[in-house]
């Protein structure tokens, strides 16, 4: 268990570092790729001009800007971290990261559009944080768990 820790918490820094940090090139391009294909899909979904540029607009007077902390890939990264530090075959972490970043990408996606709705219909702006904050937050972190248990439970793996 300690070298499970041990090894997510290196694995951490390391896919912070080369995916989210403003560390390279690479980081910045990966950011950008994410939001942009957040953003096209969202816009799958939004009214008509109510998407512009990285802005959502609720209303003439508010809206919600989508940022790189807004893309998914925290908890993706979080995800990969607890995959790539668990004992399992090469095979089986790659394709449950892949699984992780298909699924955290659209969750990310309804978890945005909640938020909108919320914002929109139930409340306005002041149901930002609750809906932000709280509820996509938590349903973030329910997949991560579903996850994470559905990738042990498929590994064949010594114990801890």
């Amino acid at each position: 268990m300690k070298k499970f820790i041990l090894l997510y918490f290196l694995f951490l820094a390391f896919f912070f570092a080369v995916f989210y940090a403003d560390t390279s090139i690479f980081s910045k391009i990966i950011n950008e790729a994410q939001r942009d294909l957040t953003l096209h899909i969202l816009n799958l979904f939004l009214d008509p001009g109510q998407l512009k540029g990285i802005d959502i607009w609720i209303n003439p007077h508010y809206k919600i800007i989508i940022t790189k902390a807004c893309n998914g890939m925290i908890p993706i990264l979080f995800l990969w971290a607890a995959i790539a530090a668990y004992p399992a075959k090469l095979r089986h972490k790659l394709l449950w990261m892949t699984v992780g970043y298909v699924l955290f990408s659209l969750v990310n996606i309804f978890r945005i559009l909640l938020v909108v709705y919320f914002v929109e219909q139930k409340g306005g702006a002041t149901n930002f944080h609750w809906s932000h904050d709280f509820l996509g937050n938590t349903i973030l972190l329910g997949v991560g768990l579903v996850l994470f248990v559905a990738f042990i439970k498929t590994s064949a793996t010594k114990k801890l």
